[in-house]
């Protein structure tokens, strides 16, 4: 029996780029299945190790990308005071693409368009393995978030609540 071969993204080319180990898993992604608990579900994970890219936008800086567990959401305010702004909202659906390059249910915090300033919530410290969007729906790529840091250029902060 031979392996599905997996459809390389720009998240993928990059990390295969930098030499970074990481591990790809698919699943089958369904648009009325969108949450962090089928994700996890799907590939037998915790949910505590499936982490959400989210994209928003400082009244100061601009767009910004917020990394955060899946089961928790993303502090506004919190983010906007570690990053800077004043106030911070999220990106607008519309933007999210000819930003990043990836599409909503597939934003990989990996191998965007634009470099954006990148906060990451603190539970993913020692955590040995995150799981991230692989660029595209249905991709999960499992990393070292110490890796993630290193390549990305991240701060680590408290921003969920």
């Amino acid at each position: 029996m031979s392996k599905k071969k997996i459809q390389k993204t720009n998240a993928i080319r990059f990390l295969e780029q930098k030499k970074i180990e990481f591990e790809v898993t698919e699943y089958d992604w369904d648009e009325s299945h969108v949450s962090a608990k089928y994700t996890a579900a799907q590939l037998g994970l915790k949910e505590e190790t499936i982490f959400k890219t989210l994209v928003a936008v400082g009244n100061v800086t601009g767009a910004l990308v917020a990394i955060v567990p899946a089961d928790h959401e993303l502090d506004l305010k919190k983010i906007a005071k570690v990053s800077g702004n004043k106030k911070v909202e999220m990106l607008p659906m519309k933007e999210l693409e000819p930003l990043t390059g990836y599409v909503h249910g597939g934003c990989s915090p990996v191998g965007m368009k634009k470099k954006l300033s990148t906060y990451l919530a603190q539970q993913a410290i020692g955590l040995t393995k995150i799981h991230v969007s692989g660029g595209r729906r249905g991709i999960q790529l499992g990393i070292n978030p110490n890796d993630l840091i290193k390549i990305i250029g991240i701060t680590v902060a408290d921003i969920t609540t």
